[in-house]
């Protein structure tokens, strides 16, 4: 999610009617947006060993993680699978494609080719 939200940051500083706009304006929006993060960094990373190791610090940070999954999934579900599996047969290629990945461990690129050639036969006229 942060990927697709600097993207529009930029997006947005560039489209800007307003002065600054154009390259200008996408800087002065991504660093707006990265600056926090890397302060917070910055000022944490003195501190990181000696905080990754409190119990308090490692529950929060499962926390987070289970929360990024739950978010991720959900995000998957809605509008994602919702939208992309129509049928009883997008749902096979689908789970073709994922067992290809992760049980017969093929590679990202055959999988990628094998579900473009499968969406492509499903959609062609019965």
């Amino acid at each position: 999610m942060p990927g697709p939200l600097f993207t529009f940051a930029a997006y947005l500083g560039a489209a800007l009617v307003p002065a600054p706009h154009g390259i200008a304006g996408a800087a002065i929006a991504l660093v707006a947006v990265f600056l926090p993060g890397f302060l917070l960094l910055t000022a944490a990373l003195p501190f990181w060993q000696d905080l990754r190791r409190t119990p308090a610090a490692q529950a929060v940070m499962q926390g987070a993680n289970a929360a990024v999954v739950g978010i991720l999934g959900a995000a998957l579900y809605t509008p994602v699978a919702t939208s992309a599996l129509g049928d009883l047969r997008d749902f096979a290629l689908a789970l073709a494609c994922f067992l290809l990945l992760v049980q017969w461990k093929a590679a990202p690129w055959v999988v990628v080719l094998v579900g473009a050639g499968g969406g492509i036969l499903l959609g062609l006229p019965a």
